[in-house]
């Protein structure tokens, strides 16, 4: 046994969620190297410095300032922290530098060892062009399409139009949705390949591209496979990870309810002949598209371990992060492919920071001002690196946890993730629990009918949030009377309050109004004993209730009020129409217009990168710009005035 291990968290993954994935992944490493008996030193940047993953480990070493470039992708500092810790090992978790060959080499010149794969097979998996003609020459299923670099918008469209539209633009050196778009016209390629190449750069610090056919409507189904250094490899069964918005997992799952076990059995067999077409060692993720009739292809290699592997850990009952510093160490495996079982269903819920309500989730920042975990539930695991009181900043991935469930069937291992999300407490930050929660118990999804398209197929018009039934309007509407009328009676029981009853005092019987939505409620409450509960609220009302995982805002007021409320007059909405706000906190990357230019309605006004994402900010109408409020390199917060039209 190795007798000190670096594991770091070298990370942030070139994009806004890599802080908490990071801090989420060291804590798994550290769980597992604390089980083996190996000492463990934890990286981090100045703003990290009480990050979970510090706490937990045995040692710690701040490796530079808040941006990445300045600290998690600063090879120089980790490299001067391995120096000085005389640490003799480094996992790199996610992704950054888990995935870059510069920094394995770097590593194997001070004899420290990687825990992954040799610089070669990352290299070659690293990169897409080369990864697909690898995997040819392994005679695995790979998608139409054109192998060389795209080097010009015009070179782009007439590739697409050869192909037939639609047509993947992806970035070659990509990974985790960035640099990709879908295609449909030439207008969409020229569009796609400016937005692609710079998220590229942006990303991965290489803005070159390739294109290939779109399998419209797919699911996008992945093996894990693990392999050592004499020769062995095994694969560890499929994730079902088609759950989606902009290319990126929201919720997995495994194993698939799609494959059957020929077709399950030739994509394991697949993936293991390209893990050991490259001498592949270490834990590892072949990707694949599959369409409806069970036809797979394959989509790219992940030179490390997934975000997703612990639904693979429940049901194989492996620890991948131990199998992997046992392989770094030159162990042989210690399972063979009729050892490697299907025990149960397993699902994770990737809960972010997020504002799901846009687009099915724009970053959203601030302090957990309240924080509990569901783990006081049997078959819940939750992989966090977060903590009540932790910020969730604008420099990184605005992941907050993995919510992992597992059951002895699909059925029960979803129920416990419906309970476990309904059981999660999180207070000062946006987070999408609400679409967790309406992905997990749409019929679709329970019936196993998905594909990458889900998303938009079932919301077309985008998120709303649960929508009630009568009665469970009437059931929302009498909780938050009740708890009106308790917090009325608490505030009046305090001694000295000269605060003016709303409702009378002593009486068992109160009538109220309450509006929900547009709609007003007459309700009547009866006390019938002692006992109550009390939730936050507002001076004017304002009751805000999670319920079926949805927030839903209720106004309660006395019969008199709400009568004089009719006579008060209503907010004026901002006119949208000639102002263009921020709808999430990001960077200015481009501005497009000036004081005096006329656009049209859809043109491009800005670009706000978030999450290491292009978005093309465009005019609703057409107008004349009046006067622009931002410039490249400016950080901008959600609401922010950008542009005003006139």
């Amino acid at each position: 046994v190795i007798p000190r291990y670096f594991a770091v968290r070298l990370s942030r993954v070139q994009s806004l969620w890599i802080n908490v994935l990071m801090s989420l992944y060291s804590h798994q490493v550290i769980k597992t190297c604390k089980k083996m008996g190996i000492r463990t030193v934890a990286v981090h940047s100045d703003v990290d410095a009480n990050a979970v993953h510090v706490k937990m480990a045995d040692e710690a070493v701040c490796v530079g300032p808040a941006p990445t470039s300045q600290s998690y992708l600063n090879m120089d500092a980790i490299l001067d922290a391995v120096r000085d810790t005389k640490s003799q090992a480094v996992h790199p978790g996610y992704g950054f530098l888990s995935e870059n060959k510069e920094f394995a080499k770097r590593l194997a010149k001070e004899c420290v060892t990687f825990i992954g794969p040799d610089t070669h097979a990352i290299q070659a998996m690293g990169d897409k062009i080369e990864s697909k003609l690898i995997a040819k020459a392994a005679k695995v299923n790979t998608i139409p399409g054109f192998d060389g670099v795209v080097k010009t918008p015009e070179e782009a469209v007439k590739i697409a139009q050869d192909i037939g539209y639609p047509v993947m633009i992806k970035a070659s050196a990509g990974g985790g949705g960035k640099g990709m778009r879908v295609a449909w016209n030439d207008e969409d390629t020229r569009e796609g390949f400016r937005f692609s190449s710079q998220e590229a750069a942006s990303s991965f610090g290489d803005d070159r591209l390739l294109i290939e056919k779109y399998i419209d409507n797919p699911r996008h189904i992945e093996i894990q496979v693990l392999a050592d250094k004499h020769g062995n490899a095994v694969w560890l069964n499929e994730r079902e990870c088609s759950i989606q918005r902009r290319n990126q997992k929201v919720v997995e799952e495994a194993p698939s309810t799609f494959l059957d076990s020929e077709t399950r059995r030739a994509m394991g067999e697949q993936a293991v002949q390209l893990a050991k077409a490259v001498q592949y060692s270490s834990a590892g993720t072949v990707e694949f598209l599959v369409d409806s009739s069970k036809n797979f292809y394959f989509l790219e290699m992940n030179t490390r371990l997934q975000v997703e592997h612990p639904i693979t850990e429940c049901i194989t009952g492996l620890d991948l992060v131990e199998q992997m510093i046992r392989v770094a160490k030159g162990y042989q495996l210690q399972h063979k492919q009729e050892d490697i079982p299907i025990n149960g269903w397993a699902f994770e819920s990737r809960v972010y920071a997020e504002d799901p309500y846009k687009s099915f989730g724009l970053p959203s920042i601030g302090r957990l001002s309240q924080y509990q975990e569901p783990t006081d539930l049997n078959n819940v695991r939750v992989d966090s690196g977060i903590e009540e009181g932790s910020d969730i900043s604008i420099y990184y991935d605005p992941m907050i946890s993995k919510l992992i469930t597992y059951g002895a069937t699909r059925a029960e291992a979803l129920t416990k993730m419906e309970d476990a999300l309904d059981n999660y407490v999180i207070r000062g930050v946006t987070h999408n629990i609400p679409l967790l929660r309406e992905i997990i118990t749409h019929p679709r999804f329970i019936s196993g009918d998905i594909s990458t398209n889900f998303l938009p197929e079932v919301y077309p018009d985008g998120f709303k949030g649960h929508q009630l039934q009568v009665g469970q309007q009437r059931e929302l509407v009498a909780s938050a009377a009740a708890l009106y009328i308790t917090a009325q009676l608490t505030f009046q029981n305090v001694r000295g309050n000269l605060r003016v009853p709303s409702i009378p005092v002593e009486s068992s019987c109160w009538r109220l109004s309450a509006q929900l939505g547009e709609q007003w409620h007459d309700v009547e409450v009866n006390k019938s004993g002692p006992i109550y509960t009390c939730l936050s609220r507002d001076a004017s009302g304002n009751i805000v209730l999670q319920y079926l995982g949805t927030s839903f805002k209720v106004r309660i007021l006395s019969k008199l009020a709400a009568k004089l409320n009719a006579y008060m007059p209503d907010k004026v909405p901002e006119d949208t129409s000639s102002i263009l706000r921020s709808p999430m906190p990001g960077t200015v990357v481009a501005v497009t217009v000036k004081p005096g230019d006329k656009v049209a309605e859809g043109q491009e006004i800005c670009v706000i990168e978030a999450m290491k994402m292009q978005n093309s900010m465009t005019a609703v109408k057409q107008a004349k710009v009046k006067r622009v409020h931002c410039k490249p390199g400016e950080t901008v917060g959600e609401g922010d005035l950008l542009v005003e039209l006139e």
